[in-house]
């Protein structure tokens, strides 16, 4: 009887296996669509030749990828050196959305752990409250955002009332004006697959660490990170990625000073005056660096599963 059972579960596995292609074929066919192509098209205007209206002429060519890196001068006839310009440009974008990442961690793990810690009752209400600016467009929110945080705005309006200021904080149009749009922006993508992550840890490893005589943040360090590492891990993959590439919070928050490279990948398609060969370059550089990173998580997280086994 029971090699029929396992003579029953192997046939109904083999059934669902067949069905299951045919159940990802139309998820298959939107990557396809929706993501292949755009990125194969990128990848082949990143090697033409920029048309002065604005476009492309296919003729092969790399000048996109050596304005990148390097500088021939205004008539590209000097000896080449290397182009600062967009490397730094590159740099900002990594830097502010590191440190994005690092300041949505900062607080998304402790509101994560105090949700995750509420009554069963109580927690759905806290994801919801976490969740609502979804519910109002991005470009609003950081409009809304420009609005408060500007000379005139609510914020200094109501510290100079408080008397904590004598004259308005300078915040749009630098560095962290910047670093908040961001942080506003993408902290409920910390928040969520943190919770996620200690809504399914065990409490009662915590309870044996106090019992052994750890502390606090023994506990912390040695039992409940290690825990819930693949949920802050993939928060902090989903507010870095989409910092890295954003132009909304750079655009409006922090002004021509403060570019970054989503914004300069943005410049090169609108209007006449774009350099599309230079955009998709640019893209195709950014997309190689979140592969890497994507592709080094991977990699741990791999690492990781072998040493549990």
């Amino acid at each position: 009887m029971a090699t029929g059972a396992a003579g029953g579960g192997s046939a109904s596995m083999d059934t669902y296996r067949e069905a299951r292609n045919w159940l990802l074929m139309p998820a298959w066919v939107t990557l396809a669509i929706l993501v292949l192509v755009p990125v194969a098209m990128m990848l082949i205007y990143s090697f033409l030749t920029k048309e002065f209206r604005g476009g492309v002429i296919w003729e092969f060519s790399l000048a996109a990828y050596d304005q990148f890196f390097l500088d021939r001068g205004l008539f590209g006839d000097e000896p080449a050196r290397i182009e600062w310009t967009y490397i730094t440009i590159f740099w900002r974008s990594i830097w502010q959305a590191a440190t994005a990442t690092v300041l949505s961690l900062a607080i998304g793990f402790p509101t994560a752990y105090f949700i995750a810690t509420r009554p069963a009752r109580m927690r759905p209400i806290w994801v919801f409250l976490v969740t609502i600016p979804y519910w109002v467009n991005l470009l609003i929110r950081t409009v809304s955002m420009k609005f408060l945080l500007r000379d005139q705005g609510t914020l200094n309006d109501f510290l100079i009332a408080m008397g904590l200021i004598d004259t308005p904080l300078v915040i749009v149009n630098t560095n962290i004006g910047v670093q908040i749009g961001l942080f506003y922006s993408y902290l409920p993508f910390m928040v969520l697959p943190i919770y996620a992550a200690v809504e399914r840890y065990n409490f009662t490893l915590s309870e044996a660490a106090a019992d052994l005589y750890a502390s606090r943040t023994t506990t912390l360090t040695r039992v409940i990170l290690p825990a819930v590492k693949p949920g802050v891990l993939a928060g902090c993959i989903l507010v870095f990625v989409p910092s890295l590439g954003s132009f909304l919070a750079p655009d409006l928050l922090g002004g021509a000073r403060n570019f970054m490279i989503g914004s300069l990948i943005e410049e090169q398609f609108k209007g006449n005056a774009g350099n599309w060969p230079f955009g998709a370059a640019a893209s195709m550089i950014l997309l190689t660096l979140v592969l890497m990173l994507l592709l080094l998580f991977a990699r741990q997280q791999v690492k990781a599963g072998k040493t549990a086994g």
